[in-house]
């Protein structure tokens, strides 16, 4: 039972006093009813107030995500892209087929360039190769199982074919690398190469490697 405003003792037998009773309380349930009405106008802006926080923080907390997102996403694209950029080679690679070696100067007219061994010149005679203008990555790295350094060089997607159709028929045989009309490097190959990636081995030291990796950009 609920407990309200006290109830004044109305003596039964005087219908005046009865009346008079049922108006106060009349007058007592109408106060009430708006009170009530009162309170629940009240509380209505209030929750719908705290509904639209709510909304708010949802949608504020989704908008953080998604720029979360998009830094994530956008940093992994920039990765990548600085893992592909191409490096441009300060003057084109030329790779030749070595068909025979020569002890001396080339004679002139002879398909072939002239380079410094350990038993003095040599003239190699070289075949139908490729240029290559630009790398995907060209750097000195320290050799596998040693203490000698190799030269890494990543070629990009438009050489690969090439190379690798230069290897499969090159295999056991040398290759020259030409920079500018000078002999840089005769490396052998050992297998065909498919991937593009290629590693240049045999300098003795990091300085001479360097040497040969500036040579090879020209």
């Amino acid at each position: 039972m609920a407990v309200g405003a006290p109830v004044e003792a109305v003596p039964l037998g005087d219908p005046m006093a009865r009346r008079r009773a049922r108006v106060s309380e009349r007058q007592r349930s109408a106060a009430e009813v708006k009170r009530s009405r009162a309170a629940s106008r009240g509380r209505a802006p209030l929750d719908r107030a705290a509904r639209e926080n709510r909304t708010a923080l949802v949608v504020m907390v989704l908008t953080l995500g998604l720029m979360i997102a998009t830094v994530v996403v956008t940093g992994s694209l920039i990765a990548a892209s600085m893992d592909t950029r191409p490096v441009a080679l300060k003057a084109p690679l030329h790779v030749y087929p070595v068909t025979q070696t020569v002890p001396g100067q080339c004679p002139a007219g002879t398909q072939g360039i002239t380079g410094q061994t350990g038993v003095g010149l040599t003239c190699y005679q070289l075949s139908q190769g490729i240029a290559i203008r630009k790398v995907t990555d060209l750097r000195v790295q320290k050799a596998k199982g040693g203490s000698s350094y190799d030269i890494a060089l990543t070629l990009r997607s438009t050489d690969k074919k090439a190379f690798a159709t230069l290897t499969r028929a090159t295999v056991g045989r040398d290759l020259a690398f030409v920079v500018r009309e000078r002999l840089v490097t005769v490396p052998r190959v050992d297998m065909a190469i498919l991937d593009g990636k290629i590693v240049i081995t045999g300098p003795g030291s990091k300085a001479e490697a360097e040497r040969l990796m500036r040579e090879l950009k020209g």
